[in-house]
């Protein structure tokens, strides 16, 4: 996507700001808010479901929605289940036999060039519910207790968006492709559909078949943003591009703020990301860190008129390593809501300055984080390019 056409979409979304949006397209939240909607749209469904995801895990939040599969083909609903082979490598023979025994058609992703056991690591990092052409689920949350909470622990912090619109249709048969395997080499613009004043559009990351709108989408809404950028963003490890994209906007004086984690389930990954903060916060950006719950949310909003949310992470995994969805949303009524859910975030969260940084900061936790970032940042170029042993599973296809 070239600035051309990005400003020629936002011009479009200039004549469109009376319309309630709502119906169209909601925002919706980790925990209860996402498994409820998850539930309706499976049970509602009455010719075909596409659900992808990166881990289906066998805990209560996965056998509920293995019970709402299972009834669904009872009715005799079309149901498709793509599952990343390693992401899911966990889930047990019986778990998976018992899905197909009941009429639902699953399989597991592998990567290209995979043998039993190598693999270039390439995953398919999905995690979207599409039903009937009409309906879509589509952000970063996987299917585990986890990311539904619990009485004792809130859910991992996240975000998705509901859709009814047309871009349901589209996001249907991306889905369709990938399950079937009818995946294309050739690059085609992603298309932006209506939704009330909205424009909505579904972006594709899988650089090796040459798909990086998410990336693209991303660089673009950064280098040319023009007051204001809100970044939700877990495992932050922008590589070259987007760090000096995100630099050069804070040298323009736009404000810059990202919610990042305080703890994390990869602590590796966290060191690697406080290694960086000293080059921010030297830009002035802001920093916050949220201590309730792991962050995995990846969503952001550019000048209260652009947003994005899906399983896109910013770093080179997903960049050249990952299959990723996107959803892009041209519309200033959902950037505001998406914002101020932000705001309510950063209020619970503890700010990150150079002051507290140098309080915390002592050699060995600073040569600490220098060698997680070192040791992070190969082991993503190794995960992205090279074969490695599959240790949890068999091959699985």
């Amino acid at each position: 996507m070239d600035h051309k056409s990005t400003t020629k979409r936002h011009s479009k979304t200039a004549f469109l700001n009376s319309v309630d949006n709502t119906k169209y397209i909601e925002l919706v939240h980790s925990g209860e808010d996402y498994f409820v909607r998850l539930k309706e749209i499976i049970d509602k469904s009455e010719k075909e479901i596409h659900l992808q995801t990166y881990i289906f895990e066998n805990d209560e939040t996965g056998n509920s929605i293995a019970a709402c599969l299972k009834e669904a083909a009872k009715r005799k609903v079309k149901v498709y289940v793509l599952l990343d082979a390693y992401g899911s490598a966990a889930l047990p023979n019986s778990f998976v036999e018992d899905l197909i025994q009941h009429g639902v058609l699953l399989r597991f992703f592998s990567p290209l060039f995979s043998l039993n056991n190598f693999y270039i690591g390439r995953r398919m990092h999905h995690k979207i519910v599409v039903a009937d052409e009409k309906v879509a689920l589509i952000g970063g949350i996987n299917i585990a207790d986890k990311y539904h909470g619990t009485v004792a622990s809130e859910p991992w912090l996240d975000y998705a968006v509901q859709l009814n619109c047309p871009a349901a249709s589209n996001l249907q048969k991306l889905c369709s492709d990938y399950f079937f395997k009818k995946g294309s080499f050739k690059k085609i613009p992603p298309v932006l559909h209506s939704a009330g004043s909205a424009l909505v559009g579904i972006l594709q990351n899988d650089w090796l078949h040459r798909k990086t709108e998410v990336c693209d989408a991303y660089t673009n809404a950064l280098i040319h943003a023009e007051k204001e950028i809100v970044i939700v963003g877990s495992y932050f490890l922008p590589g070259s591009i987007m760090a000096k994209a995100l630099k050069k906007a804070c040298k323009k004086g736009i404000k810059t703020t990202v919610i990042l984690a305080g703890i994390s389930d990869v602590p590796l990954v966290r060191r690697a990301t406080e290694h960086l903060y000293s080059s921010f916060l030297i830009h002035h950006m802001r920093i916050y860190e949220w201590n309730k719950s792991v962050v995995h949310g990846k969503a952001t909003v550019v000048d209260n008129k652009w947003s994005t949310i899906g399983s896109f992470n910013l770093n080179s995994l997903s960049c050249y390593g990952s299959i990723e969805m996107n959803v892009e949303i041209h519309s200033e009524e959902f950037a505001e809501n998406l914002k101020a859910d932000f705001e309510k975030v950063i209020s619970q969260c503890n700010e990150v300055t150079s002051d507290t940084l140098s309080h915390r900061a002592g050699i060995f936790k600073v040569l600490a984080n220098w060698v997680s970032y070192q040791m992070v940042r190969t082991a993503m170029l190794f995960l992205t390019f090279l074969p490695h042993l599959r240790f949890l599973k068999n091959y699985r296809i």
